[in-house]
């Protein structure tokens, strides 16, 4: 069969496009046998190929040039052609897929298996006519609804002679390629045409694509065997893009009125259902994987897992388990989750010790049978690359009281031939180890149930990837290698916490998981693709480099970025600073300063804390000479004197402020010959009492590094990870980049389609706030995050902020009110959902709060986490049952209303 491929693409010099395909003809999928295509007129290029056809035609386009290796792909799957074998050729007239196509995002899981999700495709019924040639119009438009079809109009008989009534329907059977094929006279090229929608419904045309009409070239129709494929890569719609709206809320803060004291999978559904009649597309949880650790409260923190795949025994539905068949016993677990459920907080140790003792007597009695079902092994088989690691990290971690591996004695490495004997059926401990598999095989189903339930209902679930492991986790454990386990993941100084966070987590070691293709976070992502279809990287700037803080410091900002330029001695002092080291990079501790900072307690904090080297300047002890020793000495006396852990703390904090007096840092493996600035080192004593010459000096080396430096390099850092990670699953990916924002960033993200988060409150550029109507399509717009305030708690934390935000953002003049109102919260809301951001997300508070009898007296009880306190009890729980909110219908039809108003609810 001779094959004739023409595809549009403005090359630049050096480069040539190539057809790559399934045919041997056409290289095999090997690249480097892909077939040369030549330049035909403008900027088409063509091929002709006899092809040995036995099936359907597999193809796509690459780009090769003459001076590089680098090969550009198209987007997506490869392309299918099916063609009667009555055929003698074939043109193929394509249009290029580009990889930055905001379109391409439509094409992801989240449009695939649940807003455009197809149940019954029709497929095409032609009658071929042996000695006729066809034409086939496709279409690539996935942004439509069950209850319509694509259709075309065209300006020849066959299609209809521009009538509306004799609409040519296309067929989805290759959805989301949209194609009809039409039998074509000699004389009938060129001709005019344009797609339509219709509705399956009213049987009518219902929508007209925009622009001027498409035009199909004059072609030679002589042979009568031939067929022309005309694909058309994007219906133009006149209602603009599609954008949806959505709920944030941890599973844990969902209640329910059979619960037991905390939201649990299933209850996701009634979630859904409350999506479905307010008309959200999306609801979004925190990340729900198991951080059990130390069975305390301080578990409750949702971003420090024990593994990346393992989800939290917490969301387990004990009903759906099963009874138990001790009914005594059942009858201990109901009248316990009774009272949790009663509990306006989530009482975390009272809930996980409830669950945990039904997990023991429900394994207990079905273990047996359990172990041996079908559907068990089908489970285990399909997880076994982490599932054996973790039960045995947990046996492991209960047996002797730590999660902290280094304290297991011989456990403390395993080989694997050692973790198949200690997991093995055979061993002593095997109910220890087992007893994990049927808690994660119950989550896994739960879970998964939930996600199907949402999918069918047009709504999907919205997953949270943490940026860190946990340090004592069953990934650090079994895998160390790929982690630098002395250091610290954090974030630098903001508006959060002055001093920088500091999560504790270990940073990646990328250069190790490079050497097997990113393995482990390809797995991670296709494990969490079984759950969610879109997801939200935390800190996706931790992609671009992370905030890294040596083990043996506290405080955040004394960590410098992951990977970075130094500054190396010589460079610096080409920019004029004589670098005296013990000045500049030594804490700089002078008596007036110990003064300042502990006023009467400077003697004891002399004589205990410090030693004079010189009148008036002191160095720290050996003993405390970091912020991780300081950190010790006071966790003890904090814990020996409880009732003095505010003035402890108070002092140890000050401590932590004359350690970090310094202004450059010693950059790793540089042997004292390379130095990056302090972050926020213009607060510093040190700083500010440098002559002005060389603090002018400094000061612009530091704009230098933070702001100017690195942008090329941290974007090259970024595109070797985060293409891996979009090419992992089809899901659709949102990126968290708040903070210190590099300048490479939004390209990179814009390049990748990856959605940004627009907050009001935190905009990425000099601006007070956000204003929503300025936010770009691929982001997501949101009122807030689980990190910060609520709306209305947001509103009465500055007044002149808000009066200023009431005036220059809601547009309403005189003074604003004390209180964030109904509808004040109810402008705010607007605002967001007619913003351009695909998305529009928002807390629950934040939508509850639009309504005054429903949301809650207090607003300062509904905040979630406050990053500036490092253990943060995770325990809010939203004080309406979903069954009562369900029943809220005057305030859903509301809700409902202003999410249509913004454009967010259309069929297509």
């Amino acid at each position: 069969m001779k094959v004739k491929f023409v595809v549009g693409y403005r090359t630049h010099w050096g480069q040539h496009v190539y057809v790559l395909g399934k045919d041997k003809e056409l290289g095999s999928w090997d690249a480097d046998q892909a077939m040369k295509m030549h330049p035909g007129s403008g900027e088409l290029w063509e091929l002709d190929v006899d092809l040995n056809v036995n099936s359907d035609i597999e193809y796509t386009y690459i780009i090769k040039s003459e001076n590089s290796s680098e090969i550009i792909g198209e987007f997506g799957e490869p392309r299918v052609i099916s063609a009667n074998k009555q055929f003698n050729t074939i043109y193929l007239r394509d249009y290029w897929r580009s990889v930055q196509a905001s379109e391409n995002n439509l094409l992801t899981a989240p449009f695939m298996k649940a807003f455009f999700t197809r149940d019954k495709p029709e497929p095409q019924t032609i009658n071929y006519q042996k000695k006729e040639s066809y034409i086939r119009l496709q279409l690539r438009a996935p942004r439509i609804g069950q209850d319509y079809q694509m259709g075309v109009v065209g300006s020849v008989k066959a299609l209809g002679s521009w009538k509306e009534d004799q609409v040519v329907l296309m067929s989805d059977e290759d959805f989301p390629i949209w194609k009809v094929d039409i039998p074509i006279g000699d004389d009938a090229t060129p001709f005019e045409y344009k797609f339509v929608i219709y509705s399956l419904k009213d049987k009518k045309v219902v929508t007209w694509e925009s622009g001027n009409n498409r035009y199909f070239p004059l072609h030679d129709l002589s042979d009568k065997k031939k067929l022309i494929v005309h694909t058309e890569e994007e219906f133009r719609y006149p209602v603009g893009q599609w954008k949806a709206a959505g709920v944030a809320i941890p599973v844990f803060s969902l209640r329910t009125e059979n619960g037991a004291g905390v939201g649990e999978f299933p209850d996701i559904k009634l979630m859904v259902d409350w999506a479905v009649k307010t008309g959200l597309k999306v609801v979004q949880v925190l990340p729900v994987n198991d951080t059990v650790a130390t069975h305390t409260w301080v578990d409750s923190y949702p971003y420090a897992a024990v593994s990346v795949d393992a989800l939290h025994p917490i969301y387990a539905n004990m009903s759906a388990i099963g009874q138990l068949k001790d009914k005594k016993a059942q009858a201990k677990i109901d009248k316990k989750a009774t009272e949790l459920n009663a509990l306006e907080e989530v009482d975390y140790e009272g809930v996980m010790t409830l669950k945990s003792e039904f997990f023991k007597w429900s394994f207990e009695e079905n273990k047996e049978k359990f172990l041996k079902s079908k559907a068990f092994k089908e489970f285990f088989e399909a997880n076994k690359n982490w599932l054996p690691d973790y039960a045995a990290f947990c046996c492991l971690r209960d047996k002797n009281n730590t999660p902290d591996f280094t304290q297991w004695g011989k456990h403390e490495r395993m080989t694997q031939k050692e973790l198949d004997l200690f997991v093995s059926p055979k061993s002593k401990h095997y109910d220890d180890v087992a007893i994990h598999y049927f808690i994660q095989f119950h989550l896994d189903k739960q879970l998964k149930e939930a996600t199907e339930y949402a999918r069918a209902h047009g709504v999907v679930l919205k997953g949270d990837i943490p940026i860190g492991i946990y340090r004592n986790s069953v990934d650090a454990w079994r895998l160390p290698h790929l982690f630098n386990m002395d250091t610290q993941a954090g974030a630098p100084p903001d508006d959060f916490s002055i001093t920088g966070q500091n999560w504790g987590f270990p940073t990646y070691n990328w250069e190790e998981m490079a050497k097997d293709d990113y393995s482990w976070w390809r797995e991670r992502m296709v494990k969490m693709s079984d759950y969610f279809d879109v997801f939200r990287i935390d800190h996706i700037l931790g992609f671009f480099r992370i905030w890294e803080i040596p083990w043996e410091q506290v405080e955040g900002l004394m960590g410098r970025f992951n990977p970075a330029l130094p500054f190396h001695i010589d460079e610096i002092a080409q920019r004029g600073i004589h670098f005296d080291y013990d000045r500049l990079c030594k804490p700089y501790i002078r008596e007036h300063m110990i003064y300042d900072l502990f006023g009467n307690h400077a003697e004891m904090i002399i004589r205990q804390f410090l030693e004079e080297y010189a009148p008036g300047c002191y160095q720290m002890k050996e003993l405390y000479d970091t912020q991780r020793k300081v950190k010790e000495y006071f966790d003890s006396r904090i814990a020996e004197e409880p009732q003095s852990a505010e003035f402890n703390t108070w002092l140890r904090n000050n401590l932590y402020r004359l350690i970090g007096e310094v202004l450059f840092l010693e950059a790793p493996l540089s042997n004292g010959r390379a130095f990056n600035p302090r972050m926020s080192l213009h607060s510093t004593y040190s700083f500010n009492e440098l002559d002005p010459g060389t603090r002018e000096k400094i000061d612009a080396l530091y704009l230098d590094y933070y702001y100017r430096r690195h942008n090329d390099f941290w974007r090259d850092s970024a595109m070797k990870k985060l293409p891996m990670l979009k090419d992992a699953t089809d899901m659709l990916i949102c990126g968290e980049d708040l903070g210190m924002v590099p300048a490479s960033v939004p390209g990179v993200m814009n390049e990748l389609q990856i959605l940004s988060l627009a907050i009001q409150r935190m905009p990425n550029d000099d601006r007070e706030f956000w204003n929503p109507a300025d936010t770009p399509y691929l982001s997501v717009t949101s009122t807030g995050s689980h990190d910060m305030s609520t709306l209305r708690e947001w509103w009465q934390e500055d007044t002149d902020q808000t009066q200023r935000f009431y005036n220059t953002i809601i547009g309403h003049q005189g003074g604003a009110p004390y209180f964030c109102e109904p509808w004040v919260a109810k402008d705010v809301i607007d605002q967001h959902l007619k913003s351009p951001s695909m998305l529009a997300i928002f807390p629950i508070q934040d939508l509850i709060a639009m309504d005054g009898q429903l949301r809650r007296t207090d607003p300062e009880v509904e905040r979630i986490n406050v990053p500036a306190i490092s253990q943060h009890y995770w325990k809010y729980r939203f004080h309406i049952s979903m069954e009562d909110l369900l029943k809220e219908e005057g305030f859903n039809g509301f809700l409902r209303q202003l999410i249509d108003q913004g454009g967010r609810q259309a069929d297509y």
